[in-house]
């Protein structure tokens, strides 16, 4: 595992950089997971160079005290990541939050993306199922008991994952989902320039973003057997998708 301290976040954020040919691919991970939990054996299996990001506050990064936790903030971290390594056009694979982060990243930086391939991105205001409920709390509240009422409540995957976050940090990262981004992520996604393709586990039908993404002319395409935590429920069906969004769209 590598690092890059980021001098405005006050902390060293840290990543997998697995070698490979081709342009890398950046995998940006959810609200309270972990890159190095989800997408570690993914970005092996999907060959080429991978670069397997725990987001600050996530996973093995640090937990400053006074990161915001915004999308914006994490997508700047990312982007001091791929700077230093003097990495350019990119492929972002975001799940859930980190779709989010992908878009915002791309938007800010299009040097830095030339295309995404996004797994149920939070596109609207409003947050999720977990999120939501995350930020319901006010943040001192959330810290001091909502974080183990929050975790009692979650399937014991989620949980592992959730329990190595900065309680602080996840909330603040889930008010930022709720309260979205100026323009929102949805339109955003739609104005980006480079190819993006967005999947969908099939198990999370009816998907209410779906219509719009594929009015927009976004390829939406299904990974089988699956929910929202696609890499768990069908890691060989996300990563034959991945592959087939990043050469066919």
């Amino acid at each position: 595992m590598r690092s890059t301290y980021i001098p405005g976040a006050g902390g060293h954020l840290r990543w997998i950089d697995i070698p490979g040919d081709g342009p890398a691919r950046v995998y940006l991970h959810g609200l309270g997971c972990a890159g190095s939990a989800d997408f570690t054996g993914i970005a092996a299996l999907s060959g080429g160079r991978a670069i397997v990001v725990d987001l600050l506050g996530h996973g093995f990064s640090d937990r400053p005290k006074d990161f915001p936790g915004t999308l914006e903030a994490h997508a700047e971290t990312v982007a001091a990541v791929l700077d230093d390594e003097g990495i350019e056009d990119a492929v972002l694979v975001g799940h859930s939050m980190g779709g989010a982060i992908a878009i915002v990243l791309a938007a800010a930086r299009p040097d830095l993306a030339s295309r995404l391939v996004l797994a149920e991105p939070n596109l609207r205001t409003g947050g999720g199922l977990y999120s939501g409920a995350i930020a319901a709390y006010r943040e001192e509240d959330f810290v001091s008991h909502g974080f183990r009422t929050v975790l009692a409540g979650l399937e014991p995957d989620y949980a592992a994952r959730m329990r190595a976050a900065d309680p602080a940090i996840l909330h603040r990262s889930a008010v930022s989902l709720v309260r979205g981004t100026t323009p929102g992520t949805a339109e955003l996604f739609y104005g980006l320039p480079q190819p993006k393709v967005m999947l969908i586990g099939t198990r999370s039908r009816p998907y209410a973003d779906e219509p719009a993404v594929r009015q927009a002319g976004i390829p939406v395409v299904d990974v089988p057997h699956a929910g929202h935590h696609m890499m768990r429920d069908n890691p060989e069906g996300f990563v034959a998708l991945v592959a087939q969004g990043y050469q066919n769209h």
